[in-house]
C-alpha cells in the first residue's frame, strides 16, 4: 500500500470544516418537545373562538378526554415522522399504511361523538366549513413550521412522506381543539372541514419538506 501525503491545502480545508455537532435527540424526545404546542392548540383554539365570536359551547369532561387522546395520537404520529427522517430508520410501506389507517380511524371515531345538528341550511354548512378550516390554519401552520424545522435537522430520504406525516400529526393536535367548539358533527362537515384541514396541512408539510431538502442539497 503506497502512502501518499495529503496535500496541505486539502488538509487545511478539512480542518476548517470540522466543528462540534450536537447529537440528534431521539424521535420520542423531539415529539415530546412539541407537547406545549399541542396544549396551545388544544386550549388556544376554543378560547380564541369564544373570544372572537363571543360565543362558547359548553364542554363536558368526556370531550376534553377525547381531545387529549387525539392530541396524544398527533404526538405519536410526529414521533413516527421524526423517526422516518433518520436515514436507516425508515418504516416499511406496510407499516406506514397501518399507521395512517389507525390515525385516521382515531380521527373519525373521536369526531363521531360530536352531536349532529338537524336541518342546517347549506349556506350555514358552507360558512362553518370555511370558519373551521380558517381557525385551524391560523394556529397550526406555525406549529407545522416548528415540526418541519425538527425534521430538517435530520436527513429524510423520503421528505414528502415525512412532511405529510408531520402535517397529519399537527392536524390531529389542531383538531383536538377545533372539535371542542364545533357544534356540527355531521359527516359532511367532519370530512370537509376537519378532515379537509388535516389534508391541507399534510400537503403543506409534504411540499415544505421537499423545498427544504432541495435547498439543503443545493448548499
Amino acid at each position: 500500500m503506497v502512502d501518499h501525503p495529503v496535500p496541505a491545502a486539502l488538509l487545511s480545508a478539512v480542518k476548517r470544516d470540522l466543528a462540534p455537532v450536537r447529537p440528534l435527540a431521539s424521535p420520542t424526545r423531539r415529539a415530546l418537545a412539541l407537547l406545549p404546542v399541542g396544549v396551545i392548540l388544544l386550549i388556544g383554539i376554543p378560547m380564541f373562538w369564544a373570544w372572537h365570536r363571543h360565543v362558547a359551547r359548553p364542554i363536558e369532561w368526556p370531550a376534553w378526554g377525547l381531545s387529549a387522546l387525539e392530541t396524544a395520537a398527533g404526538l405519536a404520529t410526529l414521533t413516527v415522522s421524526f423517526r422516518e427522517a433518520i436515514p436507516g430508520r425508515e418504516l416499511t410501506r406496510a407499516t406506514w399504511a397501518a399507521v395512517l389507517g389507525l390515525v385516521w380511524t382515531c380521527f373519525f371515531a373521536i369526531n363521531a361523538t360530536t352531536p349532529m345538528l338537524a336541518d342546517v341550511p347549506i349556506q350555514t354548512t358552507a360558512r362553518w366549513i370555511r370558519q373551521c378550516i380558517t381557525e385551524v390554519a391560523m394556529f397550526s401552520v406555525p406549529a407545522l413550521a416548528v415540526a418541519g424545522w425538527l425534521v430538517s435537522r435530520a436527513l429524510p430520504m423520503r421528505p414528502a412522506l415525512t412532511g405529510a406525516a408531520c402535517g397529519l400529526g399537527v392536524g390531529m393536535m389542531a383538531d383536538a381543539g377545533l372539535r371542542l367548539f364545533c357544534w356540527d358533527g355531521d359527516l359532511l362537515h367532519v370530512v370537509a372541514a376537519h378532515g379537509g384541514a388535516i389534508a391541507i396541512l399534510m400537503a403543506l408539510g409534504a411540499l415544505g419538506a421537499r423545498v427544504v431538502e432541495r435547498a439543503k442539497a443545493r448548499r
